[in-house]
């Protein structure tokens, strides 16, 4: 199936129905359809663009959502750009994978003559939204593909469709290739993790060229409408939570932090939400059950990373539990495989450990991405006796839930002890005055690695750094507590939004061999 039959799908059963609103344009699933085969049509005249790589530059718009469909109607293969990385990136991005050609909004103008100039793979920049003064208006190439019809490939399951970048939590970000399965089984998992009934009205606030846009196509599948936002505002989502009456919303933790901050948030009507999603990283168990007390039974985990994209695991909105002491454990886990996925952690000889017992979580089915792109030797280490390593460590508890437990890169070995950055960096964001944290491991003449806690404290509070440690002592034990806690005003991020930890502990471990 994959993305194209997915919207072909919606557009069939719900062509009347209300699809894309931006703001500024409201399209209906006919005229969406209408609108990407005409993209796809005028993209290569005359002949097949299957494999064609075509890179995608938008924020989150009508327009955008089309010319993305519009790339998978050609069949040719979807490369995303995301607008808030430089312009060095987007440069690397199309040279790497000999991107063809550019499609763009008109507010991302900026930088794309540098592009044409510098990326000789570069063919033809496309704007999508009207003449930017640079590239090639939208109107010439739906001109250009009048009479021009699309051939109708039934498709591979193996057929490469889309490569994404990793998040580059561990350097440089690799460039991973997506099968038409991992689209078909995405939406496989999702709805039999999460069925949608009735019609459901989605928002989309973090960029559609990535996660957020997934959980929107997955709701695509379903007849959903899609309201667009460019970009986070916590009080234009709650507002638009009660005019539009949203049943479905995907933030990643570090956005949902911010909302929960937002003043009045209690008094707004957010009855209308079926699911309120979160995945990409840990979320404080202090903060989830503020979610929970605010918004209702509501909140639904997802857990995957971009080689086995989103959905191997589901923690519905019934296992949200917090009045059961004896099932609120759940709430610490990512939940349970979904469907189509088997999720395990393997010991060192890769063999499946015991309920209870940490090793590397390790992931089978249709997800698994094809391989990073022109990268064997990468794809060779992650890829184990039929198993995708996913470079998570956790374990699985008696029942079936998934818990994580940090990165295997970044377990801090000190005194001898393994602690895992994920059980202080619990602790903390359970105390009143921190807002974000981030533990590592820095060098210490004494116990090889200290554990270094750096704290981002809530607005208007200044948590002080001794009474942190005493906190973290009584919640995780002398050995797993900081040696060390530094107040900092913002925790830096990668451009996808992750805690960089790559950047914090770069500075602690500057001009030694060895960075463990």
């Amino acid at each position: 199936m994959g993305v194209k039959a997915l919207f072909r799908h919606a557009a069939g059963l719900w062509p009347d129905r209300p699809f894309l609103d931006d703001g500024a344009e409201r399209l209906s699933y006919a005229a969406a359809a209408v609108r990407a085969r005409r993209i796809a049509a005028g993209l290569c005249p005359g002949t097949s663009p299957a494999g064609t790589k075509i890179a995608l530059l938008t924020p989150n718009s009508a327009a955008g959502v089309c010319a993305l469909l519009g790339i998978y109607e050609a069949d040719a293969i979807f490369v995303p750009l995301n607008a808030s990385f430089p312009l060095n990136e987007h440069r690397a991005a199309i040279d790497e994978l000999g991107v063809s050609i550019l499609l763009f909004s008109r507010r991302l103008a900026g930088g794309v003559d540098a592009l044409i100039r510098d990326c000789p793979s570069l063919t033809e920049a496309i704007c999508i939204d009207g003449d930017a003064g640079v590239g090639t208006p939208i109107d010439a190439v739906l001109a250009r593909g009048e009479g021009h019809a699309l051939p109708d490939r039934p498709g591979d399951p193996d057929d490469i469709v889309a490569i994404y970048p990793t998040g580059g939590s561990t350097g440089r970000p690799k460039r991973v290739m997506h099968k038409r399965l991992n689209w078909t089984t995405m939406a496989a998992c999702f709805h039999s993790a999460l069925p949608v009934d009735g019609d459901a009205r989605y928002l989309a606030a973090p960029p559609i060229t990535h996660a957020a846009g997934a959980f929107g196509l997955m709701l695509m599948a379903k007849g959903a409408t899609i309201f667009l936002h460019d970009g986070f505002d916590a009080a234009a989502i709650l507002e638009a939570i009660e005019r539009e009456r949203l049943t479905h919303l995907y933030l990643p933790p570090t956005a949902i932090y911010k909302l929960l901050e937002e003043p009045g948030i209690g008094e707004r009507d957010c009855s209308s939400l079926r699911a309120f999603m979160y995945t990409a990283a840990p979320m404080s168990l202090d903060k989830l059950r503020r979610c929970i007390a605010i918004f209702g039974p509501v909140m639904a985990q997802f857990w995957g990373q971009m080689e086995a994209p989103s959905f191997c695991t589901c923690l519905p909105p019934e296992d949200h539990v917090v009045d059961d002491e004896a099932l609120a454990s759940r709430l610490a886990s990512c939940g349970r495989e979904t469907m189509f996925m088997r999720v395990e952690a393997l010991g060192e000889d890769d063999t499946v450990l015991p309920p209870g017992e940490r090793g590397e979580l390790a992931v089978r089915g249709g997800l698994v991405m094809a391989g990073y792109y022109e990268n064997p030797e990468a794809t060779a280490e992650v890829s184990r006796n039929g198993w995708h390593m996913t470079g998570d460590l956790g374990f699985k508890d008696a029942d079936g839930y998934v818990h994580i437990v940090g990165r295997a890169r970044d377990i801090i070995i000190t005194g001898g002890y393994n602690v895992y950055p994920a059980d202080i960096e619990q602790a903390l964001w359970a105390h009143p005055d921190v807002e974000e944290c981030a533990v590592i491991g820095v060098p210490d003449e004494l116990w090889g690695e200290a554990v270094l806690a750096i704290v981002q404290p809530r607005p208007g509070h200044a948590p002080d750094p001794a009474a942190l440690i005493a906190w973290c002592k009584d919640k995780v034990g002398s050995i797993k507590a900081p040696k060390r806690i530094e107040l900092r005003g913002n925790i830096p991020r990668n451009a996808v939004g992750k805690v960089d930890k790559v950047a914090l502990r770069a500075p602690y471990w500057e001009g030694r061999a060895r960075a463990v």
